[in-house]
């Protein structure tokens, strides 16, 4: 990891994504300040004071402060991980549950930093909808959506044990939604530089079922989502190049899509599908299209 700093980072939301972003911020020595907001104050100052000692403990150099919605609006870069209080019915489609709910909060970070000129890392599910709302209704020109690039590296991680591989030999992408309309994209998935002939069934049992284990076992996913909060700032800071995959704007849709970052600035590179991907991918942007014409408040 670069040993480069970026001033000042935000973080929204005290709960246990939010939490685990933050720390993850400290213990990585990123930015130089890191502001955390919360519904409340005193959550925020509490989750300060929380770093404050983590800080110490490891020598950071990274200050954590508590601070409003507002007072972001300095940041190089702000992670919303702000989530609604719900109770989720959904036994399928399970990120969907909260768009109504989760899309309130939204609108309302993205109507408070109107104007925001930095970059927006959106965590907050379903991301992909919520990527796009904080877009459209804060009107700034860099939000991307975490997700997509987890399903990617979990991806990876899959197809390495599957075929007793180190990770690092294995390239390819997971893109689409943030959900069960994931395309896997087996069809340009490399191994040493090869093609290889990807166990499918077995990769998409394990996408779709290792969410539902690590949230039965611990309550929820954080780790693997800061992780690729901490990946993705990597690149939009222009602290290292690299392909991430984020939810974008793809045309006239918001869904999944690899990210090549120069010096910070994206461009998209979708990998080569096959029919069934392609048909998959275009599913995909029409159910986050339908989803998102219902949700819209405009």
């Amino acid at each position: 990891m670069t040993s480069a700093a970026v001033d000042t980072i935000g973080v929204i939301g005290a709960g246990a994504v939010g939490q685990t972003v933050a720390a993850t911020l400290v213990a990585s020595h990123l930015p130089g300040r890191l502001l955390v907001a919360s519904r409340f104050l005193h959550q925020a100052a509490a989750l300060a004071a929380d770093l404050e000692d983590m800080r110490q403990a490891t020598a950071s150099p990274v200050r954590p402060e508590a601070c409003s919605v507002a007072g972001l609006a300095d940041c190089a870069a702000i992670v919303v991980a702000a989530r609604s209080s719900f109770t989720n019915t959904h036994t399928t489609d399970v990120r969907m549950g909260g768009a109504a709910a989760n899309g309130l909060v939204v609108q309302a970070l993205a109507t408070t930093l109107r104007g925001y000129a930095g970059t927006v890392l959106v965590v907050t599910n379903p991301v992909d909808l919520m990527s796009r709302l904080f877009a459209e209704i804060s009107g700034c020109t860099r939000v991307y959506g975490i997700g997509s690039n987890l399903d990617s590296a979990r991806y990876r991680l899959t197809v390495a044990r599957l075929l007793r591989v180190p990770t690092n030999a294995v390239h390819g992408h997971v893109i689409g939604e943030h959900g069960d309309h994931a395309v896997v994209c087996a069809s340009s998935t490399t191994v040493n530089g090869r093609p290889a002939l990807i166990p499918l069934a077995d990769v998409r049992t394990e996408l779709r079922s290792r969410p539902g284990r690590i949230g039965h076992g611990v309550g929820r996913t954080r780790s693997g989502p800061a992780g690729a909060v901490l990946s993705a700032l990597q690149k939009v800071l222009a602290l290292a190049d690299g392909t991430e995959e984020l939810s974008a704007r793809h045309g006239d849709d918001w869904l999944g899509i690899p990210l090549h970052f120069t010096a910070g600035h994206a461009v998209a590179r979708l990998p080569a599908l096959d029919v069934g991907e392609q048909r998959q991918l275009s599913a995909a942007a029409t159910k986050l299209r339908t989803a998102y014409e219902a949700l819209r408040p405009f």
